[in-house]
């Protein structure tokens, strides 16, 4: 049997050994959270018409490259933010940060909820894909990566996040002269 078929119950898939096998139904749950919260309503997910991409103006081979991750700076006093920490609301951070793309120190998620059974957050690159940028840019598929990275907070409303946050980091990209920026929310 096809792994993809669908069942009739939502968010089922039948495996090859007619398990039914359960995806997390995290929306619902982050709408449930929010009703707990007391907040009167459901959690509502940012949802625009008008996507305000641009098209490039260059190759990307001759694009400065940003990095902006949700991944947190170490925070002195904050508990355990390293690899197999679990959940851990004391790193999270509040403010846009930059840092230098030739040295990264620690950058963690224990701050954010990601699957802990099968992911270990050990590996940086899957969530901080620095190294392939740069192995992008040695190989002249992009053209240079800028050099400072950036960081963006994950626990701010729609509008703290449009509002500051966004304007924040473009300030912070517009200083750098950069020219694509790759988004990696953990």
């Amino acid at each position: 049997m096809d792994k993809s078929q669908v069942t009739n119950k939502p968010n089922s898939l039948i495996d090859s050994e007619d398990r039914i096998l359960e995806s997390v139904p995290y929306m619902q749950r982050l709408r449930d959270y929010y009703l707990a919260l007391g907040y009167g309503n459901p959690y509502q997910w940012a949802s625009y018409s008008e996507v305000p991409f641009a098209t490039l103006t260059k190759p990307l081979s001759e694009s400065k490259i940003g990095l902006i991750t949700t991944a947190a700076p170490y925070k002195e006093g904050a508990g355990d933010q390293g690899p197999k920490a679990p959940y851990n609301a004391a790193a999270k951070f509040y403010k846009v940060y930059s840092g230098n793309t030739d040295q990264v120190d620690f950058l963690g998620i224990s701050h954010v909820g990601y699957d802990r059974k099968y992911s270990t957050a050990e590996d940086i690159n899957s969530f901080f894909p620095l190294e392939a940028l740069k192995r992008a840019e040695r190989q002249g598929r992009v053209g240079q990566l800028s050099a400072r990275y950036y960081g963006a907070p994950t626990n701010r409303s729609q509008a703290t996040t449009i509002k500051q946050d966004c304007s924040d980091l473009l300030d912070l990209l517009r200083q750098d002269d950069v020219d694509v920026v790759v988004l990696v929310p953990n």
